[in-house]
């Protein structure tokens, strides 16, 4: 499924944000809004505001902010590749998680025993 050529002028911003597959479905993307999640060009956006190419969106998601520009108008759900042309993403790059130092316990081993705990707090408070 291709974008239909006549876009419109403006859509809302909730439309859009399920339109481009942010949000599930668009009551999700418009309990985003009213929760404050949605930002529109540095501003909370309620549902019902419209986007316009040129605009920022900053969406809150789970761990980070996802910063989206928009390129494109469209107020009808579209395959993942056709939505991903209509916007542009400016998420910075996600840092990795570091790694715990921690021992790993065989998969199958049972329940350590009393030297095992032992021997694991003694490794967690040398540091």
């Amino acid at each position: 499924m291709s974008i239909p050529k006549n876009a419109p002028a403006s859509v809302r911003i909730d439309a859009w944000l399920w339109s481009i597959r942010a949000y599930k479905t668009r009551s999700v993307a418009t309990a985003a809004c009213r929760a404050g999640h949605v930002k529109l060009n540095d501003a909370n956006a309620k549902a019902a505001h419209t986007v316009v190419p040129g605009d920022t969106i900053r969406v809150r998601q789970p761990g980070y902010d996802r910063i989206l520009e928009v390129r494109r108008l469209i107020n009808k759900r579209v395959g993942a590749e056709a939505a991903s042309h209509c916007f542009t993403d400016h998420t910075p790059a996600r840092p990795a998680l570091p790694a715990l130092g921690l021992p790993q316990r065989d998969r199958g081993t049972g329940r350590p025993t009393k030297k095992d705990r032992r021997d694991m707090d003694k490794l967690r408070t040398e540091d």
